[in-house]
Parts: C-alpha cells; structure tokens; sequence
C-alpha cells in the first residue's frame, strides 16, 4: 500500500507546484487596445484593457489623449483571483479534487487493509496447528480418532471468518487497479497542461507586464489637468501618532524618491520623521529625524521640492526649511492672514493657514478680517514666498472642514466628521465657483488634515490617528484643432 500513497504525495505536490506557478504568471497576460470616438464636437481615445472587465483584467476608463500625448486615466488592476478564471485552473481544480477523492480512497484501503492484516496475524499460529493436524492425519491416518477429528473440525471453523476478509483483500485489489489507472491518466492529463504552460515564456511575460507597467507610468506622468468627479474608497496605510497630525510625500521630486514625512500634532510640534519609503512607514522604521527651529501650527504643511513649509506657532509667518542642509531658507509673513485660531477649519487645531501644492505650483488658504473670514486662495513663489496672485471665494472657512488644490482649484469639504462630502469648488482660472456635491468616506470619522499630491494623484489625510490615502477621478474633454 505504500508506493500507491507515495505516488499520491507526488502527484499533489506536481500539482502544487503548477498552481502557484499559474497565481504568479497568468495575471501578466494583458495588455492596451485603443479607439477613437466623437461627442458633440470632441475627439476623446478612449483607452481599454484585452479583457471586458475589471475582474478579468486592467482597464483604463475616461482615458483622453490629444496630440501631444496628454491623456486622463483611470487604472483598475486585475482582481486577484483572475486565474480562477482560467480554463486550465479549473482543469487543475478538477484534477485536485480527483485526487483528493483517490486520496480518500487509498486511506480507506489502507485502513482496511491494517485492520484485515492484524486478524490474519491473530491466526497464523492456529493455521500452523491445523496444517500440523493435517500433515499427521496424511501421515498416519489410524492417529486420527474421534476426538482429535473434532479438535481438527473445531480449529478449521475458527478458521472461517478468514475467507470474507480473503474477499475483501480481492475486492481491495480491483480497486488499486483502477486507483492506478487514474493515477496514470492524471499523469497524462498533467503532462499535456504543463506543455502547454511551456508555450508561454517567463521571461516573455514578464517582458510584457513592465512594457504596460511603463506606458501606464508614462501615461500618468501626462495627465493634464481636469476637474475633480470622484474620490476613492479610503486605504489605510498605517495607525500611529495622536488624533492630530499630517503625513505626506514631496509633490514635486523624481518618482524614485519614496520618501514620506510625518508631524504628529497641531501645534508647538517641532518633531518631524522622515522614512525612507512608504513601506517603512508602514512598518515605523529606517527613518531620520529633523528638529525644527521653530514649532509648527496646525497641520496645512506641505513638503515641495526637498523643502518643509509650514506656519510658525502662533504667527502668519511661514517658513521654509530645507530638509538635506537642515536650514531655513527663507520665512515670510503672510499679510493680514489670520493665525492662533482666528480662522481655523470646523475642526480648530490652530488651523488658520493650510499650505499645499498642485500641478501649478504653491499655495496658501487662509482668510482675514477684511474678508470676513472667507476662504482666501494665494499663489506663492516657492523661492521667496511672496504672493503672487490672490483669489477672495466667499465661503466661509470655519464651515469648511479641510480643502485641497488640484489644478489650480480649491476643492472645499463640507465638514470634518462623517457624512462629510466634498461641497464647494473655486476655480482660480476663472474665479468663479460652484456648489459639488462628491462624496467619500470619512472612515475614522475625525479629518484633521486632507492634501492632494500631484506627482501620485492621491488625496493624503489624517483621520483620527490613522494615515489614509484616496484615490481621485479627474475628468477632461481634449478638443481637436478647429473645435
């Protein structure tokens, strides 16, 4: 009984091994197809994934790309369980679960077997004496008398129960010999789905998921600028630091710059915690820290260019700090802008001036008693902070519970606490305005911090202690020449 079951244990780590192999190379089957389509005078390519749907491989939706190569995309991975689609998974799940009942059957002839083979071993010493009996009544048949006949008689029906279990062991035997036969064709079976796997290479492969890798990158590094439609269900990146504080990436370096940068508290923090990757944040270690010279208030800082801005405690002024030479480089007062909770969000925190940065450059909100405590939009000179242009947007900005800058307009939330959605929008471009009503989900219930970094395109917040990242939808319309 034992090579049948070794053979078993072989075939379900074969088969173990062609799993895994198909979890990790299937997915990478996919790559971009485009067309063109017209909507009332404008040229949109939309840009779509080999498969129909999101579960069964990439798609690029609201995708739009003029001539110089500018497009708006919006990437859903493959579900991970698209090998579970494939006809070759389900042949090896069907394959499994022959085994698993081969499996099954061969424990059940093994017990059988043990628990026969013990009954025979319990009766070998009383075959011996009848088979002695025997020989001596062939030898010398006057020896036999009545009461050794009956001995003899009472020995053999002793012996009976022996021929069912001898049965049995007949029974047993037929059915390893179809067990074999099964076993054989799921080799057969294996051996042809493994030359099929050979058909596909590695390499080959791998080849194409970074080529799709790269022209989504290439892609996204494109993006032109459009209008906010929609934010993502929230991702939790991590859970640390107190109710209060801000975390972000530099909006501006090279992509392979990883670094993140974390502040935890809303005033007279001088601490900030620079990790070397987002993983290592994640996991709160390989990082450096930068004492401030001067403490922080509220948490609108923003990290630009290699350089920290942030509002200096109980002042308008902000400063600029460097974080490879640990300096500052330049500090400006922000005229007439409101600070020490003069101002602040619904949510207080000293949070009177929240700097940020989009695709167009800096930026500072805040308000001041001229304009009545309305949300106030300023352009800065990352160099010397000075204003460049300033927008008045007439909303009041202690109903405001966080705002961030894309594309150079001001998306304003409507609270700081659950059910908050995205309420207002200012456009500087044309300052005007519109009332929006985008939702998303304030899992943690207290946003104390919200800023959009341009390089990635996600929403950074800090909501009751815990790092969250959105992703965000932006729309535009790419018209064509003489539209």
């Amino acid at each position: 009984m034992s090579v049948p079951l070794l053979k078993i244990g072989a075939v379900l780590s074969t088969m173990a091994m062609v799993t895994n192999w198909m979890s990790q190379t299937l997915p990478s089957l996919v790559g971009l197809n485009g067309t063109t389509v017209s909507r009332g005078g404008t040229s949109e390519r939309i840009v779509s994934a080999i498969y129909p749907s999101p579960e069964e491989g990439w798609q690029i939706y609201s995708s739009a790309q003029d001539a110089d190569g500018k497009c708006i995309c919006t990437v859903v991975a493959p579900a991970q369980n698209m090998c579970n689609r494939d006809p070759r998974s389900r042949q090896l799940r069907q394959l499994m679960e022959k085994v698993q009942n081969i499996t099954q059957s061969m424990e059940l002839l093994d017990l059988r077997t043990n628990r026969d083979l013990q009954y025979v071993r319990n009766t070998e010493s009383l075959m011996k004496a009848v088979d002695v009996k025997l020989k001596t009544a062939s030898d010398n048949p006057r020896s036999l008398n009545p009461r050794s006949l009956q001995e003899l008689k009472d020995k053999v029906t002793q012996l009976l129960p022996l021929l069912p279990v001898l049965e049995q062991y007949k029974t047993d035997a037929r059915q390893i010999s179809r067990v074999r036969e099964e076993v054989r064709n799921l080799s057969l079976v294996l051996m042809a789905i493994q030359e099929e796997m050979g058909a596909y290479d590695y390499e080959e492969l791998r080849h194409r998921v970074l080529l799709l890798e790269t022209r989504l990158h290439s892609c996204m590094q494109k993006l032109g600028c459009g209008k906010l439609t929609g934010v993502s269900n929230p991702i939790t990146i991590r859970a640390s630091g107190s109710r209060f504080g801000s975390w972000m990436t530099d909006t501006m370096i090279p992509s392979s710059d990883n670094r993140v940068w974390s502040m935890d508290g809303y005033f007279k923090g001088r601490r900030v915690l620079e990790y070397r990757t987002l993983n290592d944040f994640m996991k709160g270690q390989n990082f450096v820290q930068h004492l401030l010279p001067h403490p922080w208030a509220g948490t609108g800082h923003v990290v630009y260019n290699g350089s920290l801005y942030y509002n200096k405690y109980q002042s308008n002024i902000i400063i600029k700090y460097h974080f490879r030479s640990r300096s500052v480089l330049v500090q400006r007062s922000l005229s007439g802008a409101g600070y020490n909770n003069t101002f602040p969000y619904s949510w207080g925190g000293s949070s009177d001036i929240d700097l940020m940065a989009d695709e167009n450059g800096l930026w500072a909100v805040y308000t001041t008693i001229p304009n009545a405590g309305n949300i106030v939009i300023s352009r800065l000179e990352p160099q010397s902070l000075e204003v460049l242009q300033t927008w008045d947007t007439g909303f009041p900005k202690r109903s405001a519970g966080e705002s961030f800058m894309i594309c150079s307009t001001l998306y304003v939330t409507n609270s700081h606490l659950a059910g908050a959605k995205i309420y207002f929008a200012y456009y500087t471009n044309s300052s005007s305005y519109e009332y929006t009503d985008i939702p998303f989900h304030n899992q943690y219930s207290h946003i104390s911090m919200m800023d959009y970094n341009p390089r990635e395109r996600v929403l950074y917040t800090w909501n009751n202690g815990h790092q969250v990242l959105y992703n965000v939808t932006l729309f535009q319309v790419i018209k064509t020449a003489g539209d």
